[in-house]
């Protein structure tokens, strides 16, 4: 296959995923996440978010877009990235198991009503699993973007976002796409004017 013909099953397959997004599924999901988002940082809580390798990459970038901006100029937003802590996560990894690293922040940053993102193009990563258990215990809104529906991260998030991909960049492609559209959902409603 020469790179031409690579690049361009790469740039179908990228459609081909933009693509499955555009159902109810995912519309009536985002809609749900947003409220849920816009109600937790009206009443003063924040957004945390993890993941592992690119996924953590993701939840860093999208934090940063809540706290600096995404499309409009105004007030930072409430958001951490669990990963972001190198100490933290070394520390947690080395001292108990890397299985306990984000339910250790979940738990020492995380409060009722807070909202939790979890993000694991195979939806069985067990220290996000964790995460969102210990999410749900502290009663905040929990959400799993994930690319199978069928996965532990779907079955203890109050609300799954499944981006179905042929592999892990795709999937990834997607779940930015939608957290995307979600902040700018967020950012739109609650800073309008400012």
């Amino acid at each position: 296959m020469s790179n031409r013909e690579l690049l361009h099953q790469r740039v179908a397959e990228a459609i081909a995923v933009c693509e499955s997004l555009l159902n109810d599924d995912v519309a009536d999901a985002l809609d749900a996440i947003a409220r849920e988002t816009i109600r937790s940082l009206r009443a003063g809580g924040k957004v945390l978010l993890c993941g592992n390798g690119g996924s953590a990459a993701d939840a860093q970038h999208l934090a940063a877009e809540l706290i600096g901006r995404l499309s409009l100029d105004r007030r930072p937003l409430a958001a951490i990235a669990l990963a972001d802590n190198i100490a933290a996560l070394t520390s947690v990894a080395n001292d108990y198991s890397f299985e306990d690293v984000f339910v250790r922040g979940v738990r020492g940053l995380g409060a009722k009503d807070d909202v939790l993102i979890g993000l694991s193009t195979s939806g069985s990563s067990p220290n996000v699993v964790g995460a969102l258990r210990a999410g749900n215990e502290l009663a905040m809104t929990t959400v799993a973007f994930v690319g199978r529906s069928d996965c532990p991260m779907a079955g203890v998030a109050d609300y799954a976002v499944c981006v179905p991909g042929p592999g892990t960049a795709r999937i990834q492609e997607g779940h930015m796409i939608v957290a995307h559209t979600l902040f700018e959902i967020v950012e739109r409603e609650l800073c309008a004017g400012e």
